[in-house]
C-alpha cells in the first residue's frame, strides 16, 4: 500500500523531466510552462530514490508474509523508484547542459541531488511530504533551521544526508559510465 503510493510519487519527477525536455525544444514562449514543470520536478524529485529507505521497515515485519517475499518487493519497488529518480536526473542534466554549459549541468545534478538528500530526511525522519512545501512552508524552514541551529544534535540527519548524496551520486555516475558504454558500442557499429 505505502510502497505502491511511494512508486506513484516516484514516477512524478520523471514525467515532469520529459515535459521539461519536450517544452525545451520548442517555443520559447513556454519557458514559463518548462519552469513550472521543472519546479514540479525538483519538488517531487526526493520521492523517487525515498523508496530505498522503505528498508527500514523490515524491522517491523508483523505481517502474514515470508521476510523473503518482503525482502523482495522492497528490493524491487527501490530498485524501480531509483531508476525513475537517475533517469528523471540524466534528462534534467541533460537540459542544463544543452543550455548553459557542461560545468553547470554538473554542478547542478550536485545541488539537486544533495536538495534531493535533504528532502529524503525531511521525510523519513520528520515526516514531511513534497506537498507539504506548498501547504506548510514556515514550519519545514523551521525543521531545517533547527538542522543549522543545532548541528550536534543533529548528526544522525547530517550523517544520513551526507551518505544517501554519496550512494546516490555513484548510482548516478555508474548510470552514465554505462549509458556511455553503449553508446559507444552503438557509434562502434554504425
Amino acid at each position: 500500500s505505502s510502497l505502491i503510493w511511494n512508486l506513484f510519487l516516484a514516477w512524478i519527477p520523471l514525467l515532469s523531466s520529459v515535459l521539461v525536455y519536450l517544452i525545451s525544444w520548442s517555443k520559447r514562449w513556454l519557458w514559463v510552462v518548462s519552469i513550472a514543470c521543472a519546479l514540479v520536478w525538483l519538488l517531487f524529485f526526493p520521492n523517487a530514490p525515498y523508496i530505498l529507505t522503505d528498508f527500514n521497515h523490515l524491522t517491523t515485519n508483523t505481517g502474514d508474509a515470508p521476510l523473503w517475499f518482503d525482502v523482495i518487493m522492497l528490493v524491487w519497488f527501490a530498485w524501480t523508484g531509483l531508476l525513475l529518480g537517475v533517469v528523471s536526473l540524466h534528462i534534467m542534466h541533460g537540459i542544463v547542459t544543452r543550455l548553459v554549459g557542461r560545468i553547470s549541468g554538473w554542478i547542478f545534478t550536485i545541488i539537486v541531488i544533495s536538495l534531493g538528500s535533504i528532502g529524503i530526511s525531511l521525510g523519513r525522519f520528520l515526516r514531511w511530504n513534497s506537498w507539504d512545501v506548498l501547504q506548510e512552508p514556515l514550519p519545514i524552514l523551521h525543521d531545517i533551521w533547527d538542522w543549522v541551529r543545532y548541528p550536534f544534535s543533529n548528526l544522525r540527519i547530517y550523517g544520513f544526508t551526507f551518505l544517501y548524496s554519496l550512494l546516490f551520486l555513484f548510482v548516478y555516475l555508474a548510470f552514465r559510465a554505462f549509458s556511455n558504454v553503449l553508446q559507444e558500442q552503438k557509434d562502434d557499429e554504425n
